[in-house]
């Protein structure tokens, strides 16, 4: 498994977020850091991610800062080019994770299903997104799949929240959860930072009760 991963298994919970002013960056990445989640997936949902993946991966070097929601070449090269240290991708497009693995990108693709996850070890992976979570049957189909495939380590997002985390958590095939509760659209858009950075330091806990 890729350093970068290994790190964000450590830390747990991965905050996905959503930026729609770059402005908005430094403030977000001061939160994650003093809440104890140094980590975070800046979706290209919005035109503000690759600034937005600049300012942070810059003010704060010590942060895991990477790409989500990647779905071209072109993002990952300027997701990479703005020192994004990992690209996740909804869905395993080929295309993407072969670029990726050729210019030794850490790269996490989506998964669903077990057609899915056999792709991806044939790429040599050994850690995938699940995606989306709980709509696709949430952890009880997670370990469904998983069984029967020892060496794969699961990153599920969406539907993940405080009160599913623990369970995801405590299952040792979960590498860590992708999660947007602490670092909503609408606490960003009212600068209320300073909520963020408890949620983050909540969920934080978390993470030290299930996992020590």
């Amino acid at each position: 498994m890729d350093q970068v991963f290994e790190k964000m298994g450590k830390i747990g919970i991965i905050p996905v977020v959503v930026l729609d002013d770059a402005k908005d960056a430094e403030a977000l990445g001061n939160a994650l850091m003093e809440g104890g989640l140094p980590c975070a997936e800046v979706t290209f949902r919005t035109a503000a991610a690759e600034e937005s993946i600049r300012i942070m991966a810059k003010k704060f070097p010590d942060m895991i800062v990477g790409a989500g929601t990647v779905l071209t070449i072109d993002q990952v090269n300027r997701a990479w080019d703005a020192g994004s240290k990992f690209i996740v991708s909804p869905g395993l497009n080929p295309k993407i994770v072969e670029y990726c693995l050729n210019r030794n990108i850490p790269v996490c693709p989506g998964t669903c299903t077990p057609s899915d996850v056999e792709r991806a070890l044939d790429f040599g992976l050994d850690a995938v997104k699940f995606f989306p979570a709980e709509p696709a049957g949430g952890l009880k189909f997670i370990k469904a799949i998983a069984a029967p495939y020892t060496t794969v380590k699961f990153m599920p997002t969406g539907g993940i929240n405080p009160q599913n985390v623990r369970d995801y958590l405590a299952y040792n095939r979960i590498l860590a959860c992708g999660g947007s509760w602490m670092v909503t659209k609408d606490l960003v858009k009212a600068g209320d930072f300073a909520k963020i950075t408890d949620l983050v330091r909540e969920a934080a806990g978390i993470v030290k009760e299930i996992r020590g």
